[in-house]
Parts: C-alpha cells; structure tokens; sequence
C-alpha cells in the first residue's frame, strides 16, 4: 500500500458532498458485488461514496491499493481473550489489539474470564473498560459472563454494552469462573431471552470428561481420548434443547465434533435461533500429524483427525457453521509446560490472532474456495453474531475499518515476530499464504504507535 497524502491540493468548504478525508482507490476491492475495481470515500470515520474505479473522488488523503492487494473490510473476531487486568502476562490489551490488527482484524469482542475480576458484574466490566481504553490499537467490545449466582447482574450488564453472555458446562480452567449446570444455563437463558440476549456456549458435558480416561504424558492420543467427541455432541443437544424450550439465541463456541453437525442442521431446520463457530486451529491442524510433548498444540475441546476435519469444512460450506473465529486463548510459556510437554498439566489454548486470515485462506485456497467466501465466515457473520451493523462490509454507512491484504504473499511463521504476548505458536515454522500489509480504523492506519481503537457497546451504530 502507498499513502500519498495531497501536495498543493486546496478542498472548499464540502457544499457538493464530494470531497472526503481519505480516499481508497483499487482494481481489488472486497464489497457485495464481489472483487472489483472501486473508490472508496471516507468522511468522519464512515464509509460515504463506494464508486466504479475512476470516479476520481477528491480526499485530503488518497489511498493507493497496490496491484497485488485486495481492499477487505476489516475482519471482526467474536472470540478473543485479552486476561487484562489480573493475567496480562498471558495476555494484555496491547499486545492482543496489535496481533489483531497485524492480522487483518479490526474489531475484537473480549471473553469475560481469565481476567481477575472475571466480567459478570457491572463493577468487573468498567474495571476491564478501563484497562482496555488506552491500550486498544482496534475496536474491542466485551461478552459478560453467566455463572452461577449473577443473575441479577444480567440484565445490568447488557443494558450497559455487553454483547452477550458466555457460559461453560464443564469447569472453565480458572476457578474464578465456575460452570452452570443444565438446568442453571436454561434458568438464565430464559432470564436473557426476556431482553434479548444472547447465550454463548463452552459445550462439552462435564460427567463424561469426568468419566473418560484422565490424560497423563507427552502422548497427544492420550489428551484427545480425555475430551472425547460424545462430551461435545452431548452437550450440544442440551444447548439445543434448552434454547428450543426457552426461546433464546443460543451460539455454540468453538466446534471441534463433527458428529454434531447433522443435529445443528436439524435445529436451525425447525426454527431453533442457534448458531455455531469453529476456529482455525480445527480447520488447520491434524491429530495425526501432531508430536508428542507439543504442548502448544493443545486446546479444549481438542483438535481432532483428518476426516472430522474435512467435515466442518463440508459444514461451514453448506452453512451449517456460521463463523470463524481465533479462540485466541494465550498463556505463559511456563504454564504450556513445554519443557515436559505433559498434556495433563499444559493449558489449553491456541493463540492464532494474527494468524486466522493467512490460516484460513492458505487452507481455502487449496479447497478452491474465494476470497470472498472467507470474509463471510470471519468478518460478515461475526459482526451479525454480535449485532455489529456497522462492521464486516465495504459498503456506504459502514465503519471505515480496512485491512489490504496480499493474497499471493506468502510468509513463514516466526513467533518471534507475532505481536501477542508470550512467543508459541503450533503454527512455528509454517508457511502461509496471504499477508496483511496494512490496517485501518475509521480511516486511519494503525501505525502500532498510538492506539486508535474504540471500546464499542452492543446496540451501537
């Protein structure tokens, strides 16, 4: 990309509604009508003009799209966490915003644990706000929590912003944020459905991990049978089922299982509101290919083998999943245990912010798949999750919120170059395709020096 800002150029006063502060111009450009040559006119953070390339629309600031660049809006990840403030040495605002925007990645929604306090109160979410206002180099939004005993403090949170609420079914890994049984998630779904909200979900059912082999050693084999597909299909029916009877929007996190797609087809079939994500790592990654003691490999529910993950990519082709999304969840070095690479004491988590983009599109790509078809998945439909409307498109009205991406670059993963906090990755050494080159928020280059991010709230334009 090349800014050139205008010499000698004198703008009168904006009587014709033709001269914008910054001016977009490409052969690639990302909008509904697909990949074309467009001009892009931004006025006050908005997108305000989309015309046919050569419209010559007049800017104080012209964006030149390189030749090999496509001009994307701004990809919106609904599944980050930040763990600022309490464990910002696994991860902080600063670190988690700059990741994002190296990776295409305008728009963040924080998962309300890991942090200290955990967002299940309104005094825990200005304490998070506050650790995110000066620090966010993107927009960053915030899920609340649902844990036992806050539901009192729901309604509160979502008239305050929040996007939704999250729950698990099985312990959470930190003790802060203890888990809902069935009957007490469908307690609060019905509290949630009474205004609106929205029911995210960690679905894997507690008695059957509780009943499975219990990990131990550097055996991956060993890990996957401890979270075993039945934990996440069952479940899912139970998030079904109580969605079904309660009547609220129901979103499952984070699907690893692909025996449960044939179930979410039904539901959404018969008028359930349910929706569902993967991540990356299950789209990417192979059990089969995975060493013993690579710990950083680790995640819950687990990544799985070939042949479930050519199914959810069958099911986000047919729709039947609707997003992707990082599940970026980082930790200490020290606590992935890599030096005995022990899969039962190493967190579980995958951090992949930077990354999702290059992933995503390296593996799409080999499939055929367009561009265009990976912006629905990781920008479009996570701004409808979490009823962004002024997010995930090109088009007149929007945030001005862009990434230029070179889809034929390619790179090799350094961890040592990625933005989050603590360098491992079990991407270390790939090869991807597709580099962010540049990112904007509301017109304006995250220059990874100022931050220029926005903490936005639900129902806002």
């Amino acid at each position: 990309m090349s800014i050139n800002e205008a010499v000698g150029r004198t703008s009168s006063p904006d009587t014709t509604g033709n001269t914008y502060d910054l001016v977009l111009r490409g052969q690639q450009v990302l909008t509904a009508q697909g990949i074309t040559p467009q001009e892009i006119g931004v006025r006050d953070g908005k997108i305000a003009a989309v015309e046919p390339l050569g419209a010559k629309l007049q800017a104080e600031r012209i964006v030149e799209v390189a030749a090999d660049e496509v001009l994307l809006p701004g990809l919106v990840d609904t599944h980050v966490h930040v763990n600022e403030p309490g464990r910002t040495e696994w991860e902080g605002f600063e670190s988690a915003t700059k990741a994002a925007a190296a990776g295409g990645v305008t728009t963040i929604v924080d998962m309300p644990l890991n942090s200290i306090p955990p967002t299940v109160n309104l005094e825990a979410l200005q304490v998070k706000r506050a650790a995110a206002g000066k620090n966010a180099y993107v927009n960053v939004g915030f899920w609340g929590g649902a844990i036992p005993g806050n539901k009192q403090d729901l309604r509160e949170l979502h008239e305050a912003g929040v996007f939704g609420f999250k729950c698990f079914l099985l312990h959470s890994g930190v003790d802060e944020f203890p888990s809902l049984t069935v009957d007490e998630m469908e307690e609060d779904m019905a509290e949630l459905a009474s205004f609106g909200s929205l029911m995210i979900v960690h679905a894997e059912d507690s008695e059957i991990i509780e009943n499975s082999v219990q990990p131990a050693g550097s055996k991956y084999a060993g890990f996957l049978d401890s979270r075993p597909r039945d934990a996440e299909n069952t479940a899912i029916a139970q998030v079904i089922e109580r969605a079904r009877k309660t009547g609220v929007r129901a979103h499952v996190l984070h699907l690893s299982s692909s025996d449960a797609l044939e179930m979410i087809r039904d539901a959404k079939a018969e008028g359930v509101s349910l929706s569902v994500e993967t991540c990356p790592h299950y789209l990417t990654l192979l059990a089969e290919e995975i060493p013993d003691g690579a710990t950083a490999y680790k995640c819950c529910p687990p990544i799985r083998e070939d042949s479930n993950r050519e199914l959810l990519w069958k099911g986000l082709e047919e729709g039947i999943i609707d997003c992707i999304v990082s599940d970026h969840s980082p930790s200490t070095i020290d606590l992935k245990d890599v030096e005995n690479g022990d899969f039962s004491v190493a967190w579980g988590g995958v951090a992949s912010l930077q990354l999702g983009l290059p992933l995503i599109w390296t593996e799409a790509k080999k499939r055929g798949l367009k561009l265009e078809q990976v912006v629905q998945w990781m920008g479009v439909n996570p701004s409808q999750l979490a009823g962004l409307e002024a997010k995930g498109a090109i088009a007149v009205g929007k945030d001005a919120d862009f990434a230029l991406f070179a889809p034929e670059e390619s790179f090799e993963v350094d961890v040592a170059k990625l933005h989050h906090k603590n360098p491992i990755s079990p991407y270390q050494g790939k090869t991807l395709h597709g580099v962010v080159r540049s990112t904007l928020i509301a017109g304006e280059v995250v220059d990874f020096q100022s931050p220029k991010g926005k903490l936005i709230r639900r129902g806002e334009s």
